[in-house]
């Protein structure tokens, strides 16, 4: 008998983890992503691997994840990264802490979303309309009239997932699928910078730092997104340059705390916010271009409840699981360990050639979850606090989450520390 594929919903960073582990133990998968092709404008910021970074190893082919060293921000920074973490006082650009290094790569996420594509047979533009349950199967129908059967769907498609939305949807209690919004206002840009310009924050940290300032309580992060190297103008005289994540976040104690709402006003914000910085920060602020794209991000989390997984043929990973903040930089970790912990329990349901386990599948699928929920729920309360407390340096002590050691895993498949 032919086994039945796994359903996977959403064709984003988890979701690829998630293809690629299930294709590498030969389980059948369908990957339906509501995107219409690879190139996504909102794809192109940077992420950090580190304590899930020997769980992701255990997901890819060898020769995938041999690549994820040519696509760092910094190649060759990363050769003698030190891994540690500053958080300034804004107005001085003094460390106020280093928080403790580790083994990291810090990864370009557009170029790793198109590197994990490589080998896995992705369903575009397909949205995700309704659920339902057929003869043992899961079906899942798409707003273009197709539909797909499989054993299992698995919604990765973010934070907003409607995956998850449908999963509550019956229940009692349908507004539980909404996120939490935070009393946060938060945008980014991302930056072109000449050489000098960069090595003026290269100087404060080579790849990235953060702060906040003692009297406005203004939040500032800034990373390393690309080099000369890597995005291909080294040698160029003066058309070499870098690039740079520049992000800001406050409080919303006003109406006045908003976001704007045109890109024009919100670079305009963002320098008038700066005008207490230390000199250095100011100008790397003053210098964003005034017709620059800045993007809002909504800061919202979802600390993971119980739900009905319909006999073990429905779950959620990722960003749909347990939406955070990120401030602890753990989002991407605890996504890229439900891959690994759950991928490994799948596997043992389906046993070689034969018809997979349906009731080892099932428990493979309450298994997950019990450990999903255990080691995120308590993850996404002390990212709502590392959140609140970087807009508070003055209060901000050694014991916050926010600066305190991340969550660390011994060994794939066993439960964060």
């Amino acid at each position: 008998m032919t086994q039945p594929p796994i359903l996977i919903i959403g064709g984003g960073i988890v979701g690829l983890t998630l293809a690629q582990s299930l294709q590498k133990s030969h389980i059948p998968y369908l990957l339906f992503e509501r995107d219409t092709s690879s190139s996504h404008p909102h794809h192109g910021w940077g992420l950090t691997i580190h304590w899930a970074l020997q769980s992701f190893e255990s997901c890819l082919p060898s020769q995938i994840f041999a690549r994820l060293q040519g696509i760092q921000v910094d190649p060759q920074q990363a050769l003698n990264d030190t891994g540690r973490f500053l958080f300034l006082d804004l107005a001085t650009a003094e460390p106020k802490y280093v928080i403790p290094p580790s083994k990291r790569l810090r990864i370009h996420r557009r170029k790793l979303r198109e590197l994990l594509t490589e080998g896995i047979s992705i369903n575009w533009n397909k949205n995700l309309r309704a659920i339902t349950q057929s003869d043992g199967s899961i079906v899942a129908h798409f707003e273009d009239g197709s539909t797909a059967k499989g054993a299992l769907l698995i919604g990765a498609d973010g934070s907003s997932s409607q995956t998850r939305r449908l999963l509550f949807a019956g229940s009692l209690d349908p507004d539980a699928s909404k996120l939490n919004q935070l009393p946060v206002s938060f945008m980014g840009v991302t930056v072109r910078l000449s050489p000098s310009q960069a090595q003026i924050l290269r100087d404060i940290d080579p790849l990235l730092f953060q702060g906040s300032h003692p009297e406005t309580g203004v939040y500032l992060w800034y990373s390393t997104l690309s080099t000369p190297e890597g995005n291909g103008s080294a040698g160029k005289g003066s058309d070499e340059f870098y690039e740079g994540q520049l992000m800001m976040s406050w409080l919303v104690k006003t109406a006045y705390d908003g976001v704007p709402s045109t890109s024009g006003e919100r670079v305009a914000k963002m320098k008038e916010m700066s005008h207490g910085f230390e000199e250095r920060l100011r100008n790397a602020i003053a210098n964003i271009p005034d017709d620059s794209e800045v993007l809002e991000i909504k800061l919202k989390d979802w600390p993971p409840p119980k739900w009905d997984n319909m006999s073990g043929q429905l779950t959620l990973v990722g960003d749909a699981a347990h939406a955070m903040t990120m401030y602890r930089g753990e989002a991407f970790n605890h996504g890229i360990m439900d891959a690994a912990q759950f991928s490994k329990r799948i596997a043992e349901a389906y046993k070689g050639a034969g018809e997979y386990d349906r009731d080892a599948l099932r428990e493979a699928v309450d298994t997950y979850e019990e450990e999903m929920r255990g080691r995120t729920h308590s993850a996404v309360l002390l990212n709502r606090q590392a959140c609140l407390d970087a807009h508070d340096i003055k209060r901000l002590g050694p014991d916050s989450p926010l600066i305190s050691r991340r969550v660390r895993v011994t060994k794939p498949g066993q439960s964060a520390g």
